[in-house]
């Protein structure tokens, strides 16, 4: 079979992800010390454990209503009012989606199409270029910068916004910069996107780690929520990686469209992580800010143990990772990731992982225990002092 002419070229075209090249080179060498993976190094919640294992000793595992079991719908809803001051109809405005990946797909695949243009700043998460490419839609990526605390400003959004433009897709606290943006920042987005169609997508996965004052979400403001998709879930706040749940809160028109395309790609999100979902909103409060505070020393250790080390590095205020450039070493970001690698057997991921914007720099995550932490920094020091040349 020619394959090639039966796969659509969008998707041919569509690279490998540059997070997983790593993470497959680094798992065939001995002795890696990995900063690579985005992934929280606590267990999952004790209540959540709990509740999955009464359901699973109770013997039935059923489907739940497509969007979402009307009391996990409710408890979100209840935990957005609370945390961020937003309001949202459980019964029509919350989609329970299979991680926040899903909720990503399902925004892009029903908002854009041929000819449609989204704005992207970069560095961002990878999947939102790929996704959207797929749909026939244009990305038109916004380089951010580290001097500016790799913040889109409102000049960058008015200059990108065409008769074309559809849809913003905004990630913060972000990954893989750790940046956030405040009240004031999203004010000045929020003035330029009113005076247009342009919908918002607003990934806020990792909502509840920012550590420089409380999130706010732009779905918040004035005027912005019946023009956001707010897309979040339980993988990183929670420690609930695995268990794949995410959700998605729109405005009831732009929400029963999603739902349609959900109940026929995915049915429903699974029940079994749907009730440990449910009791984790109800009873991980503790756990939640635990977690919050170790990360954020871990944050403050990190950046200062880079700076030590002559790496400039940008302070994260969210999220679990730092940005450090590597320009003064002179190596590429793959070039930098390839040596240390193979020269110290440390992991971390290329900044243009990220888009075009993250060439010259590299995402460390702290979402290790400090003892593996230190180990990464020593070996890192001695790379620095003397680049290997090592081939993997």
């Amino acid at each position: 079979m020619e394959y090639e002419q039966l796969i659509t070229p969008a998707l041919l075209r569509a690279k490998p992800s540059g997070i997983r090249r790593f993470f497959d080179l680094a798992a065939d060498i001995q002795g890696v010390v990995s900063l690579g993976v985005g992934e929280p190094d606590f267990p999952t919640p004790m209540a959540a454990r709990e509740a999955a294992v009464r359901m699973l000793n109770a013997g039935s595992i059923p489907y739940t209503a497509n969007a979402g079991t009307k009391q996990l719908r409710t408890a979100i809803s209840a935990y957005l009012e609370r945390r961020f001051s937003l309001s949202y109809d459980p019964m029509r405005e919350i989609i329970v989606t299979v991680g926040g990946s899903e909720g990503i797909d399902l925004s892009l695949r029903s908002l854009l199409q041929e000819g449609d243009e989204v704005i992207v700043p970069s560095p961002c998460f990878v999947c939102y270029a790929p996704l959207a490419r797929m749909t026939g839609a244009k990305v038109v990526e916004v380089a951010t910068r580290a001097e500016n605390s790799f913040a889109l400003t409102a000049d960058q959004l008015r200059s990108a916004i065409t008769p074309k433009t559809k849809l913003l897709i905004l990630s913060y606290p972000n990954n893989p910069t750790g940046a956030i943006l405040g009240r004031e920042q999203l004010e000045e987005l929020a003035k330029v996107l009113r005076r247009s169609t342009v919908m918002v997508l607003s990934d806020e996965i990792y909502a509840e780690l920012t550590y420089d004052g409380q999130h706010t979400s732009i779905a918040s403001l004035p005027g912005m929520r019946e023009r956001t998709i707010l897309v979040s879930g339980f993988s990183k706040a929670f420690a609930m990686t695995g268990w794949r749940l995410g959700y998605l809160c729109a405005p009831r028109p732009a929400a029963e469209q999603l739902l349609k395309l959900h109940q026929y790609a995915l049915m429903c999100a699974p029940a079994l992580s749907q009730e440990a979902a449910l009791a984790a909103l109800a009873q991980a409060d503790t756990e939640v800010e635990r977690m919050r505070e170790q990360y954020d020393n871990r944050r403050r250790f990190l950046t200062g143990e880079l700076r030590r080390i002559g790496m400039t590095c940008f302070e994260p205020k969210g999220a679990f990772y730092v940005f450090p450039s590597i320009r003064s070493t002179g190596l590429s970001s793959v070039k930098f990731c390839e040596e240390l690698l193979c020269g110290q057997r440390v992991a971390v991921v290329p900044g243009d992982a990220f888009g075009p914007g993250g060439e010259g720099f590299v995402r460390i995550s702290y979402a290790y225990s400090q003892e593996h932490l230190t180990e990464a920094i020593r070996r890192m020091e001695v790379f620095l002092e003397n680049p290997s040349k090592t081939i993997c």
